[in-house]
């Protein structure tokens, strides 16, 4: 019956009203999942199993199902997720959950990137070392290249990251003046981009219109106009991060993410 209820509030086409008060439901469920309730939280990890899949797709880049190792991350995401939900503190489960796993799949993606770079430089450079001084040194070059190759990810992600804001008429230095200087406000305006970030409507409308859905935006967060309209800069640079795939440029905000 409640998995029922839960997938029948997932797969509806809801108003903001309606909207606002599926996260209510969702919230009041996690808490009790939370609490141990252990049919909740399986029906709960059971219901969002699309979501999960459309989250680790979406980060990956290609089709993700229950076979993919992906998915099992996804899945121990979207768990931690509920474990450590505060509703008070984040803007809904499933706008904190797609964080956490894309977040989760990320750091995989990066280990098994290095630990495959590893095996196979440490296996090439092996089959010619010939003594225990040149293994040594082999790995010693691993480790450097290992470096240097994040160097150059970090310096590209930049440059990208920096022709993406330029085509909505940002740059770097009008973030620094843009940035909300309250740990409160910062706080509220990324949770502000996360929402506009995890809403496809509110996401299209910015991307096709170069400017944020300030009126729908209004009815959901408890943010006055005057103030969305003093973050706009801020918030759309964090909309932009947020769907984007820089790795190691999100490092630098990990304490602001929820």
């Amino acid at each position: 019956m409640l998995l029922s209820i839960i997938q029948g509030i997932l797969k509806t086409k809801q108003n903001t009203k309606q909207k606002t008060k599926q996260k209510q439901i969702t919230a009041e469920l996690a808490q009790k999942a939370k609490a141990g309730n252990q049919e909740v939280l399986n029906d709960l990890l059971f219901a969002f199993t699309p979501f999960m899949k459309k989250t680790a797709s979406f980060v990956c880049k290609r089709p993700i199902d229950q076979h993919d190792e992906e998915f099992s991350v996804a899945m121990n995401g979207f768990h931690e997720a509920i474990m450590s939900f505060n509703p008070k503190e984040t803007a809904s489960l499933q706008t904190y959950a797609h964080l956490i796993i894309k977040r989760r799949i990320i750091d995989y993606i990066r280990k098994e990137s290095v630990r495959k770079e590893k095996v196979l430089l440490i296996h090439t450079l092996k089959e010619d070392a010939s003594t225990e001084h040149q293994q040594l040194f082999d790995e010693q070059a691993i480790h450097t290249y290992t470096i240097e190759q994040q160097a150059e990810a970090r310096r590209e992600e930049i440059i990208r990251y920096t022709d993406l804001m330029g085509k909505f008429g940002l740059s770097f230095e009008e973030l620094t003046h843009a940035a909300p200087k309250h740990a409160d406000a910062r706080r509220t305006a990324f949770q502000t981009a996360q929402i506009i970030a995890e809403t496809e409507e509110f996401y299209d409308y910015l991307i096709n219109n170069k400017r944020l859905p300030l009126k729908e935006i209004e009815e959901i967060v408890e943010v006055s106009r005057k103030t969305l309209e003093r973050q706009r800069k801020y918030i759309i640079a964090v909309v932009l991060l947020l769907r984007s795939d820089f790795v190691y440029i999100k490092e630098y905000v990990k304490g602001e993410i929820v």
